[in-house]
């Protein structure tokens, strides 16, 4: 069976806590896109990890994580990452790489750079990871695949021919040193000695052990709204991160996947531009920034103050609709506990009307949002396992965003800790 685990909205809702629950219960977890361009924190018993390139299943010795076909793979950041975390004493885990991942190449990440640097005051606010150049290339069919490391024939002949191409740009556009093929070659000499141990067939690997009954967890990368094709297009990510997509990237079929967790925060977060329709400024807004997440809302990869908002039923309806959601997980619910009043945003106003529906980026940037105000709970909820023992206030926020949304909260989270975590029936279901 797999499941996928998902975001609703910009990234940050809690996916790598939910993830690095599920794993529990899983065989394999499957990274499916994206790059290390944003990260996942999670808190277990070994200690509190930023983790950007491995899934968020790599803390049982039970499970084998891969980096499936979709992923922008750096493979000395991943290779940095398995011994950060050996060394807070993490058992080494079982890691498989897919002999179709793409490698996000040197100068990947300095175009990323340059380019950012270029457009000034118009930039993407990119987090010059490499991950728009890496993605670019891939579908201009320059990439390099992890299988091509293993024909050195082929490889020469292609570092050649890129690096020819890319030196053009550096000394045209951006005015830059060239790259040297040699020195490239001799990255990706290295690339190979650190990759050859864990690459494989991955498809082929997941194929037989669906065959045998294993579970298999798809985690997704950032949400909904940084999809390149529903998202708020061109303040988006360079892979789609919806839950279809994860079938494409990990190599498995569309009708494996049976339930789609998509997890949602009880408020609102964003890292990068792009509209925000609900979003609060100033001694507000940096108050739930310093009190939310697990140490505050700072980027896991970036360290960027994260921008905040109030809970928006209008961009999380249409966000789990486009993850065709099962469940959603309900995290950093115990964050509001401090308010006396919670704004919930219900509608968009554009151009003098009202909608419940997720427009296109132009019309979202017109937005103004509609606020309904509810009561708070006044009191803090960690510790409470079961939901009939939170405060009615914090159960009427919870029924109220599930019948906005429309879509069963069946998870809700109250810490940052594995084991913070409520189960409920939904009526929804």
């Amino acid at each position: 069976m797999v499941k996928a685990v998902v975001g609703a909205n910009w990234g940050d809702e809690g996916k790598g806590k939910i993830t690095d629950m599920m794993a529990e219960e899983a065989d394999i977890i499957v990274r499916f896109q994206g790059g290390a361009n944003a990260g996942h924190t999670i808190v277990n018993n070994y200690g509190k990890f930023a983790l950007h390139t491995l899934p968020s299943g790599v803390f049982y010795d039970h499970t084998t994580s891969i980096i499936g076909n979709g992923v922008a793979l750096n493979i000395p950041v991943l290779f940095k990452e398995i011994q950060s975390i050996i060394e807070k004493g993490v058992p080494m885990p079982k890691i498989l790489v897919s002999d179709r991942a793409q490698i996000v190449m040197p100068y990947h990440i300095l175009f990323d750079q340059y380019e950012e640097e270029r457009l000034g005051g118009k930039s993407f606010g990119s987090t010059k990871s490499g991950i728009a150049p890496f993605y670019s290339d891939k579908y201009a069919k320059i990439g390099f695949q992890v299988s091509e490391l293993f024909d050195e024939e082929v490889l020469q002949e292609k570092v050649n021919r890129v690096c020819e191409m890319k030196n053009i740009m550096l000394e045209h556009m951006y005015h830059k040193p060239l790259i040297d093929p040699a020195e490239l070659l001799e990255t990706l000499h290295e690339y190979k000695k650190m990759v050859e141990p864990y690459v494989c067939d991955t498809s082929l690997f997941l194929h037989n052990a669906l065959k045998e009954g294993k579970t298999v967890l798809l985690e997704g990368q950032l949400g909904t709204l940084k999809d390149p094709d529903h998202g708020i297009y061109p303040m988006v990510t360079s892979s789609s991160t919806l839950a279809a997509y994860g079938a494409i990237g990990a190599g498995v079929a569309p009708t494996e996947i049976k339930q789609v967790v998509t997890v949602c925060k009880a408020y609102s977060s964003a890292v990068g531009a792009g509209a925000f329709v609900s979003e609060i400024f100033g001694e507000e807004a940096d108050e739930l920034r310093r009190r939310g997440g697990d140490g505050g809302e700072y980027g896991a990869t970036t360290g960027r103050p994260r921008r905040m908002g109030w809970f928006d039923c209008v961009a999380s309806k249409y966000g789990c609709r486009m993850q065709g959601t099962t469940d959603v997980a309900f995290t950093v619910l115990d964050v509001l506990g401090y308010l006396p009043e919670i704004p919930v945003c219900v509608g968009y106003e554009i151009n003098g009307e009202v909608t419940t529906d997720f427009p296109v980026t132009h019309l979202l940037e017109k937005a103004k949002p509609v606020l309904t105000v509810l009561p708070g709970w006044n009191c803090d909820i960690r510790g409470i396992k079961n939901y009939d023992e939170l405060p009615e206030n914090c159960r009427k926020y919870i029924e109220f965003v599930e019948e906005q949304i429309g879509y069963p909260i069946t998870m809700v989270s109250n810490g940052p800790g594995r084991n913070d975590i409520i189960y409920r029936e939904s009526k929804l279901k």
